[in-house]
């Protein structure tokens, strides 16, 4: 993103974009949707003969930024990507049931929930026209950070999935933070359960 001329500007105005690809089978990347679930024929890679996971989903996040400056108003616009890699993906044959599915799905809202916190944090964050990109840069990478800590946080929790009441526990906690656009329950004073105040 070319910094655009210091001295011109007084307003920076940012926006956000998500990419959502239609479905395309050929395409080793499937981007995150709200109306396309992730199915087993996906995960496209080679399981892993050892280790604790019946599967492995890879999901991550990035940013494709551009700016213009339109007056005294720069406009910032960031297009955000949350996808899935197919090839390397994986499922053993022996765990292809709706219930893991559910753990790999959350997996890849669990990316979309931190991909909504950053955002949530930019609009926060007051950007100036000498170093606006590399504040961005700086909360990208501590949101790459949390997503990290937050998807371990689900595996532990859950024992990969192996815990049933843990994984709906967070599964509650996760469609309550991609409601309320990244802001988490207990951030609002909420239980996982959705009720107010202390319990």
């Amino acid at each position: 993103m070319p910094p655009a001329p210091p001295h011109k500007i007084i307003h920076i105005q940012l926006e956000f974009e998500d990419r959502e690809n239609e479905d395309d089978p050929d395409s080793d990347t499937l981007f995150y949707s709200n109306t396309r679930r992730l199915r087993w024929d996906d995960f496209k890679g080679v399981p892993s003969p050892a280790g604790p996971s019946a599967a492995v989903s890879y999901t991550s996040f990035s940013y494709e930024g551009a700016s213009t400056l339109s007056h005294d108003t720069l406009k910032i616009k960031l297009i955000m990507q949350v996808f899935f890699i197919k090839s390397a993906s994986w499922v053993r044959n022996d765990a292809r049931d709706n219930y893991a599915l559910m753990h790999e799905q959350l997996h890849f809202d669990i990316t979309r929930l931190v991909v909504e916190r950053f955002k949530q944090k930019l609009r926060q964050t007051a950007l100036n026209r000498d170093d606006y990109d590399s504040v961005i840069q700086y909360q990208y990478l501590q949101s790459f950070q949390e997503m990290n800590r937050m998807q371990y946080a689900f595996d532990r929790d859950t024992h990969h999935g192996n815990n049933m009441a843990a994984q709906v526990r967070w599964r509650d906690k996760v469609n309550l933070g991609l409601k309320n656009k990244g802001v988490m329950p207990e951030e609002l004073g909420y239980d996982l359960f959705g009720n107010f105040g202390p319990q």
